[in-house]
């Protein structure tokens, strides 16, 4: 018998240090945290980006109620991916529901000049790298790795800085050798050309044949290479 009530008493002892360490969690900080882990564990990340979380700092007026239950949060359905109010709540007998402000900033890598560029200088490691960006101050489409344009040639004078696009680069500039590549799901043909005019990446441009010379119109897929699907 004596057995049983120590067994009794050690269980409400350790029940009631459980309670009161977690309502002792419960302050404006651990509230916080929470928020940025559940926004963290609840939302897409692109696949090569990133997401930086900012948490409000919750008005110190307001007073944490404890909560027995584990905490629970719940993002509205209508808000517009970078503001968001998270609901937190406790689904206590006793409940209370807080609005926390969040603000998410989705990050994607474009690839910037890391020096100054002169015109006609060949774009390598040398003098690219790739920042992380909100996407929603960037325009128009990046270039979101430097191996996809390495050996490219600056159009212009770029600053340092200056993200890289298809306006300052040509992976086939006019004039220049290129390889032409007319293909099908059979067959695949090779030829010399020259390029009568600047083309960046997916871009279609004029090819003259040399052998030929005739004037074909062509996609740059890549370095001094361009390609009719036939």
């Amino acid at each position: 018998m004596n057995n049983i009530k120590c067994f009794r008493l050690f269980a409400l002892i350790a029940l009631g240090y459980t309670s009161v360490s977690h309502t002792a969690e419960l302050d404006r900080a651990y509230i916080e945290n929470f928020a940025k882990t559940y926004i963290e564990d609840n939302i897409t990340v692109p696949s090569k980006g990133k997401v930086e979380i900012n948490v409000s700092t919750i008005d110190p007026r307001i007073a944490i109620k404890p909560c027995l239950s584990p905490l629970q949060a719940n993002i509205p359905e209508n808000h517009n991916g970078r503001n968001l109010n998270l609901k937190i709540y406790c689904a206590d007998s006793t409940s209370w529901q807080l609005y926390v402000p969040v603000r998410i900033n989705t990050m994607l890598p474009i690839v910037v000049a890391s020096t100054p560029i002169a015109k006609g200088t060949v774009l390598d490691n040398s003098n690219l790298t790739v920042e992380y960006k909100d996407k929603h101050k960037l325009r128009g489409e990046v270039i979101d790795s430097p191996n996809l344009i390495a050996g490219a040639r600056a159009k212009r004078k770029i600053s340092q800085g200056t993200a890289i696009s298809r306006r300052n680069i040509c992976l086939v500039c006019k004039g220049e050798s290129v390889t032409i590549i007319a293909r099908s799901n059979n067959l695949m043909i090779k030829a010399a050309g020259i390029a009568l005019k600047d083309g960046a990446l997916g871009e279609e441009i004029n090819i003259k044949n040399k052998r030929s010379g005739k004037t074909v119109l062509a996609r740059v897929e890549a370095l001094n290479k361009v390609v009719i699907n036939l």
